[in-house]
């Protein structure tokens, strides 16, 4: 039997995904309503999964786009990139140790902004999800076309999305091994990389090392002024996005309050180091003039230092990476719809566990959404699929915002309450967080100078249209109903 007996509301269990503290808090009733999801990832897995969720295809491809238009000059663009993504995530772990729940910030947008906010935070980032799983899976199949050129690109969608599909349905903690290894690929390559680069740049294996003189020649370390570096912001970002995931996944850890803190801290630490290190080595081995969206600048840096088989391997990696992505965007749209369904904003259906304590009805839809992605990726990406992806793209910097203004009235709301504060609370409060929203403001308007303003005209209408739909359809509904919201599945 797939779906357990509703039943009533409950508290629930050990295994469950919420536990209430002590202590009355004004989200105890939002944690109880979703709870069911099983608590069984580790430290490690939720290092990896994030790790994953955060290199993708941004890196391994999108970093050519952001050479080309920021020079040598990029390092710095991942710099501020880095410090912005420190900043959201500082905030988002603050909330998630003292509220750890599958809705994540949908959540607490819900509960410290507004219902609105919540509704348009979760149905935003489900859209920006669906839309890189079919991505993802279209690249995945081209990538594979690599060595079974003649392969019609449908077999490889449809076998990478069963594969996928099957993972996510078993058990929260298949996912996580699954995911955990795939992300090992990706950091394994990474870390090969780096001390290959070094070698290469210092030592030069039998040729003249070439040191950091790439950074400054053709146009010098800013051949296009810090406007580049700014230009190149958007494209930085954009390859952060899935990080979040250490929050959503803070509903299914075994011990949120003490891991969820030392998982951030150690993917912070190597997603700063992999990635600038990364791009300064790029850019040190290979004429910053030759990136672009043609050819990964980690191919075009193996093939410069000679290594065998340089196309080959990467295209692997590659694909890793996007499966990867592929992964973990389905695991958090299925939770994103699942959060929606409790909170009485989705079909209630979307809202039951099996007896595993997985949202299979969540994710079935999910793969309904990367199918219909999928599709619109390969016969209308001029168009269609074009417009998805510019919502995306304005999807993800909103929500990146909306969790640091949820923040500023997350702790303004525990001040007034008398609540204890968060034991994991942001530095230099409230100046970093009005700092964060100033500084995605602005790269989200850089996509008017870099020919994504499809970002805005996508993104704004879309704003609009979930807001029209929460007023006249669902603004009554909602987490006015508390933990009556929806099913609440019986233990399993």
């Amino acid at each position: 039997m797939i779906d357990d007996d509703p039943g009533q509301p409950h508290a629930p269990g050990p295994g469950s995904a919420a536990t209430p503290s002590a202590s009355p808090e004004p989200i105890d009733h939002l944690l109880t309503r979703e709870s069911g999801l099983k608590r069984q990832l580790n430290r490690r897995q939720l290092t990896m999964i994030a790790m994953g969720g955060a290199i993708g295809t941004g890196l391994f491809l999108g970093s050519g786009l952001a050479i080309s238009l920021a020079g040598p000059g990029v390092i710095l663009s991942y710099i501020l990139g880095v410090a912005v993504c420190l900043v959201m995530m500082s905030a988002l772990t603050e909330m998630a140790v003292v509220h750890p729940t599958a809705g994540s910030f949908g959540v607490y947008a819900e509960t410290y902004l507004s219902p609105w906010a919540g509704f348009v935070v979760r149905t935003t980032y489900c859209m920006a999800q669906v839309v890189a799983i079919g991505g993802e899976v279209t690249a995945a199949a081209i990538y594979t076309r690599f060595w079974f050129p003649n392969a019609p690109l449908w077999i490889w969608i449809t076998l990478y999305s069963g594969a996928l599909v099957v993972v996510n349905l078993t058990s929260v903690k298949n996912f996580g091994e699954f995911e955990y290894w795939f992300a090992m690929i990706k950091v394994a390559a990474i870390v090969f990389f780096i001390v290959l680069g070094v070698g290469y740049v210092f030592h030069g294996f039998g040729t003249p090392a070439p040191g950091l003189t790439r950074w400054t020649a053709e146009g010098g370390f800013l051949p296009h002024g810090f406007g580049g570096v700014l230009k190149a912001m958007l494209i930085v970002i954009f390859s952060f996005y899935g990080i979040e995931i250490i929050a959503v996944t803070a509903g299914e850890a075994r011990d949120p309050r003490r891991e969820v803190p030392r998982a951030m801290r150690s993917v912070v630490f190597r997603l700063s180091l992999f990635y600038i290190l990364s791009i300064a080595l790029v850019v040190a081995v290979a004429p910053w003039t030759r990136a672009g969206l043609s050819e990964s600048p980690f191919v075009t840096v193996f093939r410069s230092v000679g290594v065998p088989y340089a196309a080959g391997l990467m295209n692997f990696v590659i694909l890793t990476a996007a499966l990867s992505s592929m992964n973990t965007n389905l695991y958090l749209t299925s939770r994103t719809l699942f959060s929606l369904s409790r909170s009485g904003l989705a079909p209630r259906s979307l809202g039951r566990l099996s007896r595993h304590g997985i949202p299979r009805r969540a994710i079935l839809v999910s793969m309904v959404g990367l199918a219909a992605a999928a599709v619109l990726s390969l016969k209308y990406a001029d168009s269609v699929y074009l417009w998805m992806f510019g919502i995306s793209i304005f999807g993800g910097i909103l929500v990146w915002i909306l969790i640091l203004a949820t923040l500023i009235a997350f702790r303004a709301r525990r001040r007034r309450a008398g609540l204890p504060p968060s034991p994991l609370q942001m530095p230099l409060y409230p100046w970093l967080a009005w700092a964060g929203i100033a500084a995605l403001a602005a790269i989200l308007a850089d996509a008017f100078f870099i020919d994504l303003a499809i970002a805005w005209y996508a993104g704004v209408p879309w704003l609009v249209f979930v807001s029209v739909i929460y007023g006249l359809f669902l603004r009554k509904r909602g987490s006015a109903k508390g933990p009556d919201a929806s099913a609440t599945p019986a233990g399993g």
